[in-house]
């Protein structure tokens, strides 16, 4: 979102769950007593391709975080091919953009590595320092599940998907007292979401309708507005929306899609502050869902259709914290974002955010102070505005991947 990746585009809490299968012991000298040489030395070759393997991905990381430290990115193009290599650019200059002034990798473990002639995989549960410009620092652990081909008979590193940085894109929700006045007095809190979420029914389609904030240059950092499926307490999760991000005092803005675990990508739908904006996601059938995007403004429109196997367990209108690469980007000032025209089908019926019985969910730091507060419900039912208060974002440690 979300992906800046691949911000999604730097700190959510998130619970990193791995599961970790025992297998028994099964004493195989009785049956076969000799095993055959051939046995061992295909065994040996497979060991050592896995080596391989790892010490590919553990000199990409090595290489990756040297190239963000020293400003040298042409370091990274030895351990990936070159899809991987772009990418790896827009990941280390969105950590830049984002206040991140030096990168570590702090650990590697490896749960898994299978190699299949040309093609390798391999899953990593890494941790990885981030410093910032005020001189504080966090340390993020996410799941890496890695492709490698082999060019030129050497391993290069072709993909990185992180899909336990997105098990709960709201992470440690829980129920608040609420604000007084004008906010929501209803809600859950998340380190990287603002916004409403509906749950308790079978949902097909969604959509909403906002204005992209006029962001302030001065404080850096990202924002991203979407609407999507699935994603509360799921693993699965398909949105759309528009972000802003702020470099150096400057603004740049883009609209985008995104299915979990993969990583969000741009879309040809030219935005500006002040746009109004509307998306909707409807489930056509199976796997097949439509993407409609529209700047009501400029008359601009974008529409795809891709697959996806969704929970379809809720649907939520939402003002997010993106992530990047290795982990979440601090909230920029967008000031008040309004929503309308909020509304989903839940089981076959088109209803609105009351009708839905959504709940308000009010972002946080790592203080446990509002980052972004969500309004009651208009009267419609449909509308609502997210306000950026003026406190800080702070480390949390975490990450719902995006962009990287």
């Amino acid at each position: 979102m979300t992906r800046i990746a691949s911000m999604k585009r730097l700190l959510p809490v998130l619970a990193l769950s791995l599961a970790f299968v025992a297998c028994d012991a099964i004493d195989v000298s009785q049956v076969l007593p000799q095993v055959a040489p051939a046995t061992q030395t295909t065994s040996a070759a497979d060991r050592t391709q896995e080596d391989a393997v790892k010490a590919v991905i553990d000199a990409s990381n090595q290489a990756q975080a040297k190239a963000f430290n020293t400003g040298n990115p042409s370091l990274m193009k030895a351990n990936a091919t070159s899809a991987f290599y772009t990418q790896l650019l827009q990941t280390n200059r969105d950590l830049a953009s984002s206040g991140v002034t030096a990168i570590e990798i702090v650990s590697t473990d490896y749960v898994n590595v299978s190699v299949d002639g040309s093609n390798a995989k391999a899953t990593t549960n890494e941790t990885w320092r981030s410093t910032y410009r005020d001189g504080t620092s966090d340390e993020s652990t996410a799941r890496n599940d890695y492709t490698l081909v082999q060019v030129a008979g050497a391993w290069k590193v072709d993909g990185d998907d992180q899909p336990t940085g997105v098990v709960q894109p709201a992470p440690q929700t829980r129920p608040g007292t609420g604000p007084t006045g004008p906010a929501a007095t209803s809600f859950s809190t998340s380190s990287n979401w603002s916004g409403y979420a509906a749950t308790g029914g079978n949902f097909t389609s969604v959509t909403g309708t906002w204005t992209v904030p006029v962001v302030t240059g001065s404080v850096a950092g990202a924002d991203a507005t979407w609407v999507g499926i699935g994603g509360i307490d799921t693993r699965d999760l398909i949105q759309a929306g528009t972000q802003a991000s702020v470099n150096g005092g400057d603004v740049e803005y883009e609209a985008w899609i995104e299915m979990l675990p993969a990583s969000s990508h741009p879309v040809s739908l030219t935005v500006n502050p002040g746009d109004s904006v509307t998306v909707t996601l409807t489930q056509k059938g199976g796997t097949d869902w439509a993407i409609t995007m529209k700047n009501n403004t400029t008359g601009g429109r974008y529409a795809t259709t891709v697959q996806y196997t969704s929970s379809n367990a809720s649907a939520e209108w939402v003002q997010e914290a993106p992530s990047a690469g290795r982990g979440t980007i601090p909230l920029d000032d967008f000031g008040t974002l309004t929503f309308t025209g909020a509304t989903a089908v839940k089981d076959g019926t088109s209803q609105d955010l009351k009708a839905l019985g959504a709940q308000a969910i009010t972002m946080i730091n790592g203080e446990r102070q509002p980052l972004a507060q969500p309004s009651v419900l208009s009267a419609d039912g449909q509308s609502f505005t997210v306000t950026r208060t003026d406190n800080q974002s702070t480390s949390a440690g975490g990450q719902r991947r995006r962009r990287g």
